[in-house]
Order: structure tokens, then C-alpha cells, then sequence
């Protein structure tokens, strides 16, 4: 396997397809990436877990395992964090919540074009090749150590894809204010930006997890103006004085 470009990246592509996978293949190299292959499933499975990519493009239909297991598998069992790209022929929004449900960070429609799917890639190796500071953030009964990346809410241990890690730190950072759509895009794809469902997509997954099993919400949407990561309740609470 080769060793990790500093300036490109090293990309694992699985991808049953020959004519795509060495069309895409043959491009990222004369970038000056380094591309391992896979052809099916389990294959690609195997690579993901035993070496470290700076990302995996992953075709969502293969044979043996599909696209969707695998990423599972990758999320769930080996609890790996490597941005994953997923490639997919489907466009419906249903289609896209699933696969970034399953833990993608993000995805691209077939047919493409190899240098939007170089784009996407240098936005992932860009965002998660950044120095992340070691702080513990706090908003209501939730609390992310942004060095562990671990994740509770009222004690209870939280699991979410790298994209909704990177959601909940913008956002409880800024906690209360309000941070408009248009920040948190470009804070988390730079200059690459994902189409309208995307973002949409992530948020809705990330409410899934923190706000539906809980009493209350802490995510909030603000009509035409963003999102804001903050306990309503609390803010309204008086607070008593000592004469």
C-alpha cells in the first residue's frame, strides 16, 4: 500500500464498476493521490478497518456487502472515523438520509464529473486533517470532548457520523447565538458546498440522536436566519436573587 501523500491524500475506492474505478483511479493518481482498490463489499471492508485512509470512496451497490453495511460495519463495529464519500445512482432525499443515517459524510449522484469528486474529496481530507483543540463543550445536559469526540447527553453516551461531530461543535461553540447556514457549509465543506439537502440531511439525522429520545430540544431551527444549539428552558428559568 502506498504511504500518505502529505498534499494529496491516500484514498481507498471501492467500486465494482472497472471502468469507473480506473477512470477515477488513473485521475487521483495524476493529481497525486495514492488509490487503493476494492471490488466488492467485504474486500473493501477488510482494507478500511486495517490501514488509515484520509478517505473512502464507496460505490453504495457492491456485491457481498453493499455500500450501506459496510459504512455501518465501519461506524458501528470498527469505530472508524475515516470520511466516507458515497457514491450512488439513487437522488431521492430518502435515499441520501439513509446513507448518511448509515455514517457518510457525504455523497455524490452518478453519473459525475472525476473533478467535482476531487473537490468533495480535498473539502474531507481538509476538514479532518485540521488541528483539533482539546476543549469540553457543554449546552444544557450535553457535553462533547472535542479531543475523544465523545459524546453524552444526561449521562447517556451518544453516537454520531464525523459530520454530526463537526455540526455539534460549531454550534456549541456559538451556543446560544444563532449560526446561519451558510457558516456552518462553508466551516464544514470550505468552498466545495453540498447541495440544499445535504446539510438538511445531516441535521436531521443529528436530531434523531440528541433531541427525539430526550424531554426536550436543545437543535433549533431559526426561520431565514440559521440554527442555534442552546436549552430553551433554561433561558426562560428566573433566576432567584438573595435580598
Amino acid at each position: 500500500m502506498s504511504s500518505r501523500d502529505e498534499h494529496a491524500g491516500l484514498i481507498l475506492l471501492v467500486e465494482d464498476n472497472r471502468q469507473i474505478a480506473e477512470m477515477v483511479g488513473e485521475f487521483l493518481e495524476r493529481r497525486g493521490y495514492s488509490v487503493d482498490f476494492a471490488q466488492d463489499g467485504v474486500s473493501g471492508l477488510h482494507l478500511a478497518v486495517s490501514n488509515s485512509y484520509d478517505v473512502v470512496v464507496l460505490d453504495l451497490m457492491l456485491p457481498g456487502i453493499d455500500g450501506l453495511d459496510v459504512c455501518r460495519k465501519l461506524r458501528g463495529d470498527a469505530k472508524k472515523s475515516t470520511p466516507v464519500l458515497m457514491l450512488t445512482a439513487r437522488d431521492t432525499l430518502e435515499d441520501k438520509l439513509v446513507g448518511l443515517e448509515a455514517g457518510a459524510d457525504d455523497y455524490l449522484v452518478k453519473p459525475f464529473e472525476v473533478r467535482e469528486l476531487e473537490a468533495r474529496l480535498r473539502a474531507l481530507i481538509r476538514r479532518d486533517r485540521r488541528q483539533v483543540s482539546s476543549e469540553v463543550l457543554t449546552v444544557g445536559d450535553m457535553t462533547l470532548d472535542t479531543a475523544t469526540l465523545r459524546l453524552t447527553r444526561a449521562g447517556q453516551e451518544l453516537t454520531v457520523s464525523p459530520i454530526g461531530l463537526k455540526l455539534l461543535a460549531i454550534l456549541m461553540r456559538e451556543s446560544p447565538r444563532v449560526v446561519s447556514r451558510r457558516d456552518i457549509e462553508r466551516e464544514i465543506w470550505g468552498d466545495t458546498l453540498p447541495d440544499s439537502d445535504t446539510l438538511r440531511s445531516h441535521l436531521y439525522n443529528l436530531r434523531r440522536v440528541i433531541d427525539k429520545p430526550f424531554d426536550r430540544p436543545l437543535l433549533h431551527t431559526i426561520h431565514s436566519a440559521g440554527y442555534r444549539l442552546a436549552d430553551l428552558e433554561a433561558e426562560t428559568t428566573p433566576v432567584s436573587h438573595i435580598a
